[in-house]
C-alpha cells in the first residue's frame, strides 16, 4: 500500500465513523446512502471546496498547508494521535521516497543502566520497542507476562518475545487478556501509529506482513486504520497462577534510546490485585515451583477478589 493509499483509507474511515449529528450538521431526508459524513459535508466543516477535499482524499496532497490540515482535523474531530498520524501521512506522501529521512532502526540491545533500573523496581516492569518486542524485564515483569515468554520460547526460540505476536497468534491470549477485544484493538492502533512514524521500517513491515498473513482477526482490525497512543491505562489479566489482576500501567519513553519505552504496572492499594502481586513476587523470589499451600493461597486471593468485585 502506498502513502497515497494510506491517506485515502485513513480519511475515508475517519469520515465514515462520524455522523452528521455528531458533527452538528442538519440531516435532510431519510435516504442517506452512507451513515458517516459525505465528502461535501467534510469540505464544509473544513472550510475548503469539495473538489479540493476530494483531491486530498485521493492522496494528492502536494504542498497542502497546515491550516488546511488543521481544518480537516477539526472537521473529522481527530484526537491527538489521529491528528499527528494525518500530518505524518501527508509528509510521507509529499516527500519522494529517495529524499525521505530514514529513522535510525530501533536498537534491540538494552543499556545495562536500564536493566539495573528495571531490576530495582519493586513492581512489574519491562522495556519494549515500537513493534512490541519485549527487550528486557525485571523478574516480576517476566512472571506477570509468563505466558508471553512461554509462547516465544515454544514458537520463536532465540528471539525476543513479541506482544503483538502473542495477542494474535497465541491460542491462550484471549484467556490471558480479560479485555481481549480492547487489547487487540489497542495493539493494532499502536502499530498503525508506529507505521506512520516510521513508514520505511523493514522490521515493522515484516511483522505486519506476518500477522496479516497468519491472522484474519489482525487483517480486519488493521483495515480499520485506527491509531492510538498507548501511554497510560488499566490492564485486566487472568494470570495462570494468581488469577485475575487489574493493574494500572504507565509508559515512559526513553529520549536517550529512541523507540524504546518502559512499561510499569501497579495495583491499587489494599486490593486483591496488590495481594496477588505480592504472592507472585514471593514465588518469583523463591525461584521454586509453587507449592500446594501457595496454590491454595492463590485460590484464597481469587475468592477475595470475587468478593471485592461483587
Amino acid at each position: 500500500m502506498t502513502a497515497k493509499d494510506d491517506i485515502r483509507e485513513f480519511l475515508t474511515t475517519r469520515r465514515a465513523k462520524l455522523t452528521p449529528e455528531q458533527a452538528g450538521l442538519p440531516v435532510y431526508g431519510a435516504n442517506r446512502r452512507v451513515t458517516g459524513l459525505r465528502r461535501e459535508e467534510v469540505a464544509i466543516l473544513a472550510g475548503i471546496s469539495v473538489e479540493y477535499y476530494t483531491k486530498l482524499e485521493r492522496g494528492s496532497v502536494g504542498s497542502v498547508s497546515d491550516s488546511v490540515l488543521e481544518g480537516l482535523a477539526h472537521a473529522l474531530q481527530l484526537d491527538d494521535a489521529e491528528r499527528d498520524h494525518l500530518y505524518r501521512l501527508v509528509r510521507t506522501a509529499a516527500t519522494p521516497a529517495s529524499r525521505a529521512p530514514r529513522r535510525t532502526p530501533s536498537k534491540k540491545s538494552v543499556r545495562p543502566a536500564l536493566q539495573r533500573i528495571l531490576d530495582q523496581m519493586p513492581m512489574p516492569a519491562y522495556l519494549r520497542n515500537g513493534r512490541f518486542d519485549v527487550l528486557a524485564a525485571n523478574d516480576l515483569g517476566r512472571a506477570l507476562y509468563s505466558p508471553l515468554y512461554d509462547q516465544a520460547a515454544a514458537h520463536t526460540p532465540g528471539e525476543h518475545p513479541n506482544s503483538a505476536r502473542f495477542v494474535f497468534l497465541a491460542p491462550d491470549a484471549a484467556e490471558f487478556f480479560t479485555d481481549y477485544d480492547k487489547t487487540a484493538n489497542d495493539c493494532v492502533a499502536f502499530l498503525r501509529a508506529e507505521a506512520g512514524r516510521d513508514p520505511y521500517s523493514k522490521e515493522l513491515s515484516t511483522l505486519v506482513g506476518e500477522l496479516s498473513t497468519r491472522s484474519e482477526d489482525f487483517r480486519r482490525r488493521w483495515a480499520a486504520h485506527d491509531v492510538k497512543y498507548h501511554r497510560t491505562g488499566r490492564k485486566r489479566l487472568h494470570h495462570p497462577l494468581v488469577g485475575d489482576l487489574e493493574l494500572d500501567y504507565e509508559a515512559f519513553e526513553l529520549p536517550g534510546d529512541p523507540g524504546q519505552r518502559i512499561n510499569v504496572y501497579t495495583a491499587p492499594p489494599d486490593s486483591p490485585s496488590e495481594e496477588a502481586l505480592r504472592l507472585l513476587a514471593s514465588w518469583t523470589a523463591s525461584e521454586a515451583t509453587p507449592s500446594t499451600a501457595a496454590r491454595e493461597e492463590g485460590d484464597h486471593i481469587r475468592r477475595n477478589e470475587d468478593t471485592w468485585n461483587s
